[in-house]
């Protein structure tokens, strides 16, 4: 897989829950959560399944920083 994405992070897929059209897929990064929206269509493509390792791939042209 090559990507232009340089945030590629790999995990471990820990939920998948389906909507009417969306699935929201978490994955664990070495203990960080991080949760995309997809369709349903594309994880189904994808097999996305508990316990498979996949990658959170983010490509943005901006941030925002919060603090407490």
């Amino acid at each position: 897989m090559k990507l232009s994405a340089r945030n590629q992070l790999k995990g471990n897929v820990i939920e998948v829950r389906k909507g009417a059209t969306t699935a929201h897929v978490q994955i664990d990064i070495g203990g960080q959560i991080i949760t995309a929206s997809i369709t349903n269509e594309a994880a189904d493509e994808l097999k996305l399944e508990k316990g498979k390792t996949a990658y959170a791939i983010i490509k943005a042209t901006s941030a925002m920083i919060g603090l407490d």
